[in-house]
């Protein structure tokens, strides 16, 4: 059930390549759940997968997002402090989390590679989430003294003392309740291959918090990791967001959208003339909101949107659904 009165949703795209229909389906249902309620909408860019992140890839999103009809009223493409909302500009803001965090001693640097980690399974573990024994909590005096035992071009990773035996619960509106003891499914996590804590795990609740965000919607691929990030905001002493997990758009294999099913990004959709109208509703209607076939805007769907609707099975993408 949502119970928010003033909701602040985002929106986060990681430029590493164009936006294709499962973000899109992702970032309609965010839009019309703030939309619908009055609520404010925050656009943010999550660049901190450098090696991934394609030249201009940030202005083709913003493009396809304008052209299907979206809008949000703070972050990056609206107002003069644009930079502020790239994650690869608000560096100072993680080192201040990590030096906190270093604090309360609940980090550690580590030198072990993914080789090693890999190395110290000794059975397996749920789930995709590599499991980390520890080896390093206690090895080490210092991060510099870390870096030390590392050949040049390598820096430690910043990892979490995750308590032991500790059942931490995610109370999901979409979901219902998921509940994980994270000591026992990841042990210590890698908040950051960073020094001063540039990684995804940190920085988005980082970043959430700061942005006022109070409702986080994105897909049930990340649930699973969601029992961290519950951890570092009790950590940092901040509070939580509401949760929406929602089903992924897969292919006929089951498997998350990605190029071997086809190119399904938007800005190749519009090259070929298809209207945003047909895009949005053809994604309305895998969430029950529309009859096949219909063309709708996303302001179409304000007096339609009921998330009670929205199957909780993934949405199977074939490609004569918009042939």
């Amino acid at each position: 059930m949502i119970s928010l009165k003033n909701i602040r949703g985002r929106l986060a795209p990681s430029p590493t390549g164009a936006l294709h229909l499962g973000n899109i389906r992702t970032f309609m249902i965010t839009w019309l759940l703030v939309r619908s309620r009055g609520g404010e909408l925050v656009m943010r860019i999550e660049d901190l997968d450098h090696p991934k992140v394609k030249q201009g890839a940030v202005e083709g999103m913003i493009e396809d997002l304008r052209w299907l009809g979206f809008d949000w009223d703070e972050g990056y493409g609206c107002g003069p402090d644009a930079e502020s909302y790239i994650q690869s500009r608000r560096l100072k803001h993680y080192a201040a989390a990590i030096e906190l965090l270093k604090k309360k001693q609940l980090i550690y640097p580590c030198t072990c590679s993914r080789k090693d980690v890999e190395s110290g399974h000794s059975a397996p573990h749920a789930g995709e989430t590599l499991f980390y024994d520890g080896r390093c909590r206690e090895r080490y005096t210092s991060f510099a003294s870390a870096q030390e035992a590392l050949p040049a071009g390598r820096v430690p990773a910043w990892r979490f003392k995750v308590p032991r035996a500790e059942v931490v619960s995610v109370p999901d509106v979409f979901c219902g309740e998921y509940s994980q003891v994270v000591s026992e499914m990841s042990g210590d996590f890698v908040l950051a291959r960073h020094e001063l804590g540039a990684g995804y795990m940190l920085a988005v609740v980082v970043d959430d918090s700061a942005m006022g965000i109070n409702q986080v919607v994105r897909g049930d691929d990340l649930l699973v990791a969601t029992p961290r990030q519950i951890l570092i905001y009790r950590a940092l002493g901040l509070e939580l967001p509401q949760y929406i997990h929602l089903p992924l758009v897969v292919g006929t294999d089951g498997k998350r959208l990605a190029k071997r099913h086809g190119d399904t990004r938007v800005s190749a959709f519009r090259e070929a003339g298809v209207t945003s109208e047909r895009i949005i509703g053809l994604l309305a209607a895998s969430c029950g909101w529309a009859e096949a076939g219909e063309e709708l805007s996303l302001f179409n769907l304000l007096d339609r949107f009921d998330l009670n609707l929205l199957p909780h099975k993934p949405f199977v993408w074939r490609d004569e659904l918009l042939s």
